[in-house]
Order: structure tokens, then C-alpha cells, then sequence
């Protein structure tokens, strides 16, 4: 018996029963029973996908890591092996994740909050927080790190949902409906931002003014707030010289000033691209990740999949980041339309969350965006965002297995 057989009767029915001993039967009689699935089995296998992509990707990226002096000490598995690990633990949680309720997550989406603020504010403590090139923001777990960040984009969501429900009958009055929610985004933002993490906070920000549009809120009144955030962020990149050196090398990273400095990055990621032409060089043929371009097993994880797979390659990815963003959007529109208010903002900040984040990263790679420290969802490599994607996934499959229970007639 095959293991998509298996993983297809789960996904008829995950708690057993008539679904789940259907992956058992013999073909025919399979075949003649109606295909009722408990969720999207779609959603499911393309991030099946795009998680063994990402795993292959990583190996392929850092398999001549160890060549540098830096990570000499390191096998040339080393991060396939941590990266497989990372998944498997994710998967775990993910099931995890997709036994809890809905209705739970909503009870403890403020705690949830609360615990990430604190962990945020444990990252800042000398002793507590590491720090890796100047930032501060994993924190230490034995051969593990653990980053906060990831943990807040999924909490801020979590809150921004709740928070939205509770705030339905004053949703038209700005600051009883508004302030509250801006205050709490400011305090993460200032936490983040002392690490410093301004990719995370800018998804942060993201999250909860899609959650916030979503839920209802003043159009007059979120343009308000959109133009507020941009101009605050503006005035960040202004007042640092480093993030406007960062602007100025994207603007002109083959300059000479820049090449070798801030826009280094991001001229060998355009190098790779250009090598990839239509259809690549071929899995493992990457030039450009035998030590020119830094980090390419995380944030320019797409650059060496351009190189490698080109146009055809990238495309691919793209379509595949679209449908499922399409999808669980969709998914959080029909728990609304089953008045399930606080399901659907969460299934809809999930695709929001992920989506907005794959687009930036793909944009930073292409060279249409500035240099952000932001990875591919579900591929790069990173335990603690693998870890959250997953969990992310995981939730808006709950919401869609209760969406299902509900339309036949069930309980969620």
C-alpha cells in the first residue's frame, strides 16, 4: 500500500471511522464509495510540496558550505539533516495544532499574545537573547535557537482575529475600535525593532491592517492608519544610515561603491537568475551558491532555485504560493459565510501572512524590492519559521474540516 493512500484516507477523515478505513479497502470498493474528504486534501499536498521542494533546495544550497572556513567544522549534510529534523518536529506539532479546536485558539489567542511580547522582551536580555551578526533575536534552547518573531506574527494574528470579533459593534468609531489594536502592533513593533527585526514587524503590521480591512473596519479610517504606518516606516529607513544604504545599493547595486558592499547580495542573486535562463542548469549546478552568494540556503534560497530550475522553475513556485493563498482566503470566506466571524479572519490573516511574506522575499530576490531579512515560507531553511508555517497551515485546515463538519449538518 502506497503512502498517498494512506495520507488520502486520513484526509477523508483524520479521526477515523469510514473515511480513514477507506484508504484500507481494496481499490474497487474504494472507488465506489463517494469521495467525502474531511478537508483539503489540495491544500495539504502543495504544502507537502513546497516543504520537500524547500528540503531539497536547502541541500543543494549548503551542500558546499563546509568548503568555507567558517563552517568547516560542519558535514556537507549538516543543515539536510537539521532541516530534515525540523520538519519532522513540525509535522508533529502541525498535528498537533489541527486537534485543537477553533473555538480554543480563541480563547487564548490573548495569552498567546502575551506570551510572545515576553519572549520578545527575553530576547533583549544579555545571557538570555543571541546574537548572530549584530541582530538579537534567537533564543537559546541547547543545540536549538528559538525566534519570538515567528511565534508573534501567528500570535498577532490570533489577536487581531479575537480582538476584531469583540470589537464588531464599534468598528465604525476609530479610536474605540482602532487605538487599542494600535497600541498593541506599536509595542511588538518596538520590541522587534530593538533586535533589530524590521522585516518581521513590517509582516506584523501587514497582518493586522489586512485583519483589520477584513473585519470591517472604516475604509476612510484604514487608509488613515495605511498612510500613518508607511510614513513611520519611511521615517525609519530615513533616520538609519545603514537601512539607507541599503535603499541606495538596491537602487544601484552594480555600482562600485556598492558591488562589494550592501548590494553584494543582490547582484549575485540577479547573476544566478541570469545563469537559469529558461530552464536552469540543472539541480546541483548552482555556481553561485559555492560561496558567492551569501545566506543562500535561507533568505536567497530562490535565487539558486532560479539558477537551478530557471524561469520554468520560478514560475512554478509563484503559481504554487498564488493558489494556495487563493485558497485559504477562500476557506476563511466560507467560515464567515457560516458565521464563523473569528475563523475565517484567522484562515484569511494565515494567507495574507504567507502570501505577503513570499512576495516580498521573491521581490527581494528578483531585485524589485529592497534587502530584507525575511525567508521563503515553508522552504527556507529555519526551525522556528518552518515550525509556525506548518502550525499556520495547520489551524486553517482545522477551519476547514469544522467548515465541512457544519455543511453536512454536523457540529464543528
Amino acid at each position: 500500500m502506497s503512502l498517498a493512500s494512506v495520507i488520502g484516507g486520513w484526509a477523508r477523515n483524520p479521526f477515523g471511522g469510514a473515511g480513514a478505513r477507506d484508504a484500507w479497502m481494496p481499490g474497487q470498493a474504494r472507488h465506489d464509495r463517494s469521495r467525502v474528504y474531511a478537508f483539503d486534501p489540495a491544500l495539504l499536498w502543495v504544502s507537502v510540496a513546497l516543504l520537500a521542494w524547500g528540503l531539497v533546495m536547502v541541500y543543494s544550497a549548503s551542500i558546499a558550505l563546509p568548503d568555507n572556513p567558517k563552517f568547516s567544522r560542519y558535514a556537507h549534510t549538516f543543515f539536510l539533516t537539521r532541516h530534515a529534523l525540523f520538519l519532522a518536529l513540525s509535522f508533529v506539532i502541525g498535528l498537533l495544532a489541527f486537534q485543537v479546536k477553533v473555538e480554543t485558539w480563541e480563547r487564548v489567542a490573548p495569552w498567546l499574545f502575551v506570551a510572545s511580547l515576553l519572549l520578545l522582551a527575553l530576547v533583549l536580555i544579555p545571557g538570555i537573547g543571541k546574537g548572530v551578526n549584530g541582530a538579537r533575536r534567537w533564543i537559546g534552547m541547547g543545540a536549538i535557537s528559538f525566534q519570538p518573531s515567528e511565534l508573534a506574527k501567528f500570535a498577532v494574528l490570533l489577536y487581531a482575529a479575537d480582538y476584531m470579533v469583540r470589537k464588531m459593534d464599534v468598528k465604525e468609531r476609530f479610536f474605540r475600535a482602532v487605538l487599542p489594536m494600535a497600541v498593541a502592533v506599536a509595542l511588538v513593533g518596538m520590541l522587534l525593532l530593538a533586535e533589530p527585526d524590521m522585516g518581521a514587524f513590517m509582516v506584523i503590521a501587514v497582518i493586522a491592517m489586512g485583519i483589520l480591512f477584513l473585519g470591517g473596519v472604516n475604509a476612510r479610517m484604514f487608509f488613515l492608519i495605511a498612510a500613518v504606518i508607511v510614513v513611520a516606516f519611511a521615517l525609519m529607513i530615513a533616520m538609519s544610515d545603514w537601512r539607507r544604504d541599503r535603499i541606495f545599493a538596491y537602487l544601484d547595486p552594480w555600482s562600485e561603491k556598492h558591488a562589494l558592499g550592501r548590494g553584494y547580495q543582490l547582484s549575485h542573486s540577479l547573476i544566478a537568475f541570469g545563469r537559469g535562463e529558461i530552464f536552469g542548469v540543472g539541480l546541483g549546478g548552482s555556481v553561485e551558491k559555492l560561496h558567492w552568494l551569501p545566506e543562500a540556503h535561507t533568505d536567497f534560497l530562490l535565487a539558486v532555485i532560479g539558477e537551478e530550475f530557471g524561469l520554468v522553475g520560478v514560475v512554478t513556485l509563484i503559481a504554487l504560493f498564488l493558489w494556495m493563498t487563493r485558497r485559504i482566503m477562500h476557506i476563511g470566506r466560507q467560515a464567515i459565510a457560516l458565521d464563523r466571524v473569528f475563523a475565517g479572519l484567522v484562515a484569511q490573516g494565515v494567507g495574507i501572512w504567507l502570501g505577503f511574506q513570499a512576495f516580498i522575499n521573491m521581490g527581494v530576490n528578483l531585485g524589485a524590492l529592497p534587502t530584507k531579512g525575511l525567508t521563503l515560507p515553508l522552504m527556507s531553511y529555519g526551525g522556528s519559521a518552518v515550525l509556525m508555517n506548518v502550525v499556520a497551515v495547520a489551524v486553517v485546515l482545522r477551519i476547514d474540516y469544522e467548515n465541512r463538519q457544519l455543511m453536512r449538518g454536523g457540529r464543528a
